[in-house]
């Protein structure tokens, strides 16, 4: 090894791993954010970043970016699993489970209403414009947070250009696949554009738990990608069967939310267990709502079935579809902690850093851009909004009740 990579990797000792919150606190946080956490994944991502890195300092830009990129090239909601890896490393087990409830709980409860509610769900157009409104907000937020994110992980012109030509990838071929190829690229690009040794900050990452129970977790997840189909098959279990179907769509598909419900699609509607219509009100409904898309599984469900399957069928599809990433985050978190102290994989974490504020921007185009701005009043709104956040140091959530007041005020 050189001498320079033996520095750097002397110089990068893994914090030990100290719960850092309550479970309260933790749940309190999420909770929050759970409530106000508009816009969809890269949205959730904006407000993570800002309350957890920037407002209460739980972790460091370069932590918080390394837990993202892990969480774009696993399987499952990513925003929901950098949410639970943060409670993970600031309160363990406790803290893990209270941020996945806290940031699941606000619009699961609401979805399993509607499910139970379904001849509401026509009135909801009614609320395009207050939905609208939310999308500003969201928008604005996601714009400082990749404002800020390419500040600390683009700051010279090798990294400045990756991320650009990632951003392009993205825009032009969404999909998982070229978000796999940019992070691969920008992993690769690292490894050899990136040698100085001041590139190689040594951030904290404390895990909990070690490789054994990480391997032991991730076996857990094959065990159960594998069990429940032969399970389900071999019982007339309603339950088990329903278990099954959220388990695999959670498990298997990459991307979030949006890419999971055509999954859910054909084996829900054409399974026999909703109509088309009521699934597609269900979709629709879930897209006002702030939270993590995957809760459209309590929606689906509470409603399955004849009768509909109520609180239990909710309470089965929502663990059974989140259980998945949880697992392969909880599993990848100490093998993720441990390549970290050596000098080449942590140059390759900054290139994928940068590749992933890059990915981010391709994203923000397609799926937060352009949905909320059509026009100079949008633009003018979303530059406001930014002035708020960034000048003003106002919190996102008090930027999303902004505008939920004013779109509100507007529809009257």
């Amino acid at each position: 090894m050189p001498p320079s990579d033996q520095a750097m990797t002397s110089a990068s000792p893994i914090t030990p791993a100290v719960p850092g919150s309550s479970w309260r606190q933790i749940l309190s946080a999420f909770l929050l954010l759970g409530c106000t956490s508009f816009g969809g994944p890269v949205a959730h991502l904006g407000h993570f970043r800002r309350e957890f890195v920037e407002r209460r300092r739980w972790l460091d830009a370069h932590a918080f970016a390394d837990l993202v990129a892990l969480c774009q090239v696993l399987p499952g909601p990513a925003s929901s699993q950098v949410g639970l890896a943060i409670g993970l490393m600031r309160g363990g087990a406790a803290g893990a489970m209270a941020a996945w409830l806290g940031f699941t709980l606000p619009s699961a409860i609401l979805m399993l209403a509607l499910s139970q509610s379904l001849g509401w769900l026509g009135s909801t157009a009614q609320a395009a414009g207050v939905v609208h409104g939310l999308k500003l907000a969201a928008a604005a937020v996601v714009a400082q947070a990749l404002w800020s994110m390419a500040r600390t992980h683009c700051p010279d012109r090798a990294r400045a250009s990756l991320a650009a030509l990632a951003a392009a990838v993205v825009a032009c071929q969404p999909g998982f696949g070229a978000q796999l190829l940019v992070c691969i690229g920008g992993a690769l690009a690292g490894l050899v554009v990136l040698h100085s040794p001041h590139q190689l900050p040594a951030s904290p990452f404390p895990v909990a738990h070690g490789a054994r129970a990480g391997w032991l977790l991730l076996g857990l997840f094959l065990l159960l990608l594998l069990g429940l189909p032969l399970a389900a098959a071999l019982s007339a279990s309603v339950w088990l069967r329903l278990a099954d179907i959220f388990y695999r769509a959670g498990a298997l598909v990459f991307g979030g939310g949006h890419v999971v419900l055509p999954v859910l699609q054909s084996q829900i509607v054409q399974g026999g267990w909703l109509s088309n219509d009521v699934f597609l009100a269900g979709y629709g409904a879930a897209q006002a709502l702030p939270g993590p898309l995957f809760t459209v599984a309590a929606f689906l469900g509470g409603a399955a079935g004849q009768p509909p399957l109520g609180l239990g069928g909710a309470l089965v599809a929502v663990i059974a579809i989140f259980l998945p990433g949880a697992l392969l985050v909880a599993g990848s978190l100490p093998l993720w902690a441990s390549a970290r102290r050596h000098a080449g994989a942590r140059r390759a974490m900054l290139g994928v850093n940068a590749a992933v504020v890059g990915l981010l921007l391709g994203a923000f185009h397609g799926t937060v851009w352009t949905p909320a701005v059509h026009d100079g009043a949008d633009f003018a709104a979303v530059v406001l909004g930014c002035v708020l956040l960034v000048s003003w140091r106002l919190p996102s959530w008090a930027l999303v009740a902004l505008a939920l007041v004013l779109s509100l005020l507007r529809q009257a």
